[in-house]
């Protein structure tokens, strides 16, 4: 089942980067070119703090929807793409004439049985009765195995997960992961720190456990014993796991292991019924990321009484399946989850939870409507002209770099040369043939619709890698480098007014869609992308002078970072945040360079309201990066995000980028200003 988790994106959460930074709505006032001039204050000096400059107003006025953790011009877009997305599930859902099979059939008959609330508060806790019986029929820890199969099969977050993907170090050939699960707070570090607020927060965890299994049936004694055992459990997985910043070291987690091996390291499960039953039995080596997480896992088998393993399992299962059940489960799952995690203080629409459900799971099959109806082939053709410029600006910037040998550049220039480029939609759309999707019940469907994408992810092994396929889907604000594929996607969602419009002044478009674009080339040349060469294989190919150099001007970044306060005593994690910081920087860099390179031949563009295009393209990149926190969910950010939040990804790049310097006349003494020593120069 998919709802908060989805186990099956667990290799875009290891190695793609990924880029967005995810009350009364404010709509951008474009002013006829892309920039706000009433979200600016111009009392306040853009030498000392440009984001306040650029958006101090928009802060002031802009109230975040109770529904939501944060606001931005993330969330106007995505908000936008709601709509059209909702329009087309209604129009499906009302079509009860759709062909048998087909994908408007499956959508709107998956859309149909989420909005029956009706039907689905009379059910109660009825659909998970099967499961329930399957878990009380634990009798021994070999049971354990047989069952985390079964429920692995539907993605149910408990214990390790599993998934193939291309092989780190050899590209074409897919291969079995094994990574740590089983852990329903953001972070190991949540279950682990000290401090009073992180013990409230255990608290508050513990009693939310207990209310959702007295849901089950539990009386409240039993639900109470049952949420101290479930915390201790995955206090005790948490205390053998990587955390966020642990989880950057690819190396760390690349622990090939043969069947036989795997079974030594952890002999109390049985690896070959495991991988027979979830249906992988070709499986010959398996990468293992935590492997003392899996040892781990494997000395509860004999040390946690069944009857606790249980609970355990009772816990996953309603957690896992909360999103697909009644309003009295849904309300709680979200008082936790969403309010106290995330500070949003209503639950969001049927319709929209509905939608996320649904392009979580069918989505490339809602992806196809939206493009044949809201995606413009001429934005399309536009971006992959930006695309072609940002990529010669980054060529001519490499070659000009004075830190890096001529042999170094010229094995990045290769993989620059290399990257494959992906622009709006698959050219090959996933087959859903297989997956029926009916009125039925909508936890049926949500099961099933696991059951495909499991399988589809399986069967994977012994195959080719399939360089088409796509991480994300269609309508998705956001967008991705992979370094296995060595390619940066880019999905119909994003290219869309805040972040791109044909219509508006260039330095705007360069600004916001094309420090995008810039943002995910560099993320093939970041600390983790720079390990990947340019077939995607994980390699070292840098002189040792040359890496010695990077990793000192990678430094500079962490510790930059490192000092900027994000609420209270917060600080932004430099060491966790770096490759996105990198990223930035980069991106920021190469789309003022392609700015610059787009005016050549060309009278270049008079100020519009008193500013230059070099101060347009400031501005509006700020402004790209207009974003309004929940104290909870700001915290949250900074503790397990790879993203800073988005006042320190304007004000972290530009106060490294010497063109900011010379747009606004930044000298010694101003805020803003960073000794040429300090400035990190990468890309």
């Amino acid at each position: 089942m998919h709802s908060k988790k989805f186990l099956l994106i667990l290799p875009i959460v290891m190695f793609i980067s990924a880029c967005s930074n995810n009350s009364k709505n404010e709509s951008n006032n474009t002013q006829g070119y892309g920039i706000d001039l009433t979200a600016m204050d111009t009392t306040i000096r853009p030498q000392d703090d440009f984001y306040e400059y650029a958006n101090r107003n928009w802060l002031k006025r802009t109230q975040i929807p109770a529904s939501e953790s944060k606001w931005g011009n993330f969330s106007v877009l995505l908000e936008n793409n709601r709509k059209n997305l909702h329009s087309l599930l209604e129009e499906a859902a009302q079509d009860t004439k759709a062909p048998k099979g087909s994908d408007k059939q499956k959508i709107g008959d998956f859309y149909a049985t989420a909005m029956d609330s009706v039907k689905l508060n009379a059910e109660g806790i009825t659909p998970l009765k099967p499961w329930l019986a399957a878990i009380d029929s634990l009798k021994k820890p070999e049971d354990i195995t047989a069952l985390t199969a079964r429920c692995h099969q539907i993605s149910m977050n408990l214990l390790w997960g599993i998934y193939v993907m291309a092989d780190i170090k050899n590209s074409n050939e897919n291969v079995m992961y094994l990574t740590q699960n089983g852990m329903s707070l953001p972070d190991p570090d949540y279950y682990l720190k000290t401090d009073a607020e992180s013990k409230e927060l255990r608290e508050k965890f513990k009693a939310h456990i207990s209310k959702m299994l007295q849901l089950l049936g539990n009386n409240k004694e039993q639900a109470d014993k049952g949420a101290k055992v479930v915390l201790e459990m995955e206090t005790q997985l948490a205390k053998v796991s990587m955390n966020a910043i642990e989880q950057r070291d690819i190396e760390a987690q690349y622990n090939k292991r043969t069947l036989d091996e795997l079974a030594k390291d952890a002999p109390q499960i049985n690896w070959k019924q495991y991988f027979e039953l979830v249906g992988a039995k070709n499986v010959k080596d398996i990468i293992v990321g935590q492997p003392n997480f899996i040892k781990e896992v494997s000395k509860m088998y004999k040390s946690v009484p069944i009857n606790d393993w249980k609970i355990y399992f009772q816990w996953h299962l309603i957690d896992d399946a909360a999103h697909f059940l009644s309003d009295n489960i849904v309300a709680e799952n979200f008082e936790f989850f969403d309010k106290t995690l995330n500070g949003a203080q209503e639950i969001k629409p049927r319709w929209k939870r509905s939608l996320e459900a649904i392009d979580g799971t069918i989505g490339e099959a809602l992806g196809k409507l939206y493009v044949e109806k809201y995606f413009s082939a001429d934005s399309k053709h536009k971006i992959n002209e930006m695309v072609d410029n940002l990529m010669a600006a980054y060529s001519e910037h490499i070659n000009q770099l004075d830190w890096m040998s001529d042999e170094t550049k010229k094995r990045s220039q290769e993989k620059l040369k290399t990257i494959i480029r992906k622009l709006g939609y698959p050219d090959k759309w996933k087959d859903y043939t297989a997956l029926e999707i009916d009125r039925e019940s909508y936890l049926k469907n949500a099961v099933n619709a696991s059951k495909f994408l499991f399988q589809f992810n399986l069967s994977k092994l012994g195959n080719p890698v399939d360089k088409t396929e796509w991480g994300m889907t269609p309508p998705t604000v956001n967008a991705y480098y992979n370094p296995s594929y060595n390619e940066i996607v880019f999905p119909a969602g994003i290219m869309q007014p805040p972040f791109f419009d044909p219509k508006a002044d260039d330095a705007v478009n360069y600004a916001r869609i094309g420090a995008v674009i810039g943002h995910e080339i560099t993320h093939g040349f970041d600390d983790q992308g720079s390990q990947f060469d340019a077939q995607g294989n994980m390699n070292d190919w840098w002189t040792p002078e040359d890496k010695k150099k990077f990793q000192e001007k990678t430094l500079m970044v962490i510790d930059q970072f490192n000092q900027y306060i994000a609420i209270d005593t917060l600080h932004v994690k430099g060491a966790l945040t770096v490759g996105e910081n990198i990223a930035d920087l980069g991106g920021f860099t190469i789309a003022y360079a392609a700015l610059q390179k787009s005016f050549q031949g060309k009278t270049k563009p008079s100020k519009i309201d008193g500013f230059t295009p070099e101060q347009r393209f400031f501005i509006s990149g700020a402004q790209m990066w207009q974003t309004k926190f929940r104290d909870e969910a700001l915290k949250k950010q900074v503790l397990t995000n790879p993203h800073a939040p988005g006042k320190f990804r304007v004000l972290g790049p530009f106060s490294n980028m010497p063109e900011f310097y010379q747009a606004f006349n930044v000298k010694e003494g101003d805020k803003m200003y960073r000794a040429e020593k300090d400035r990190a120069k990468i890309w």
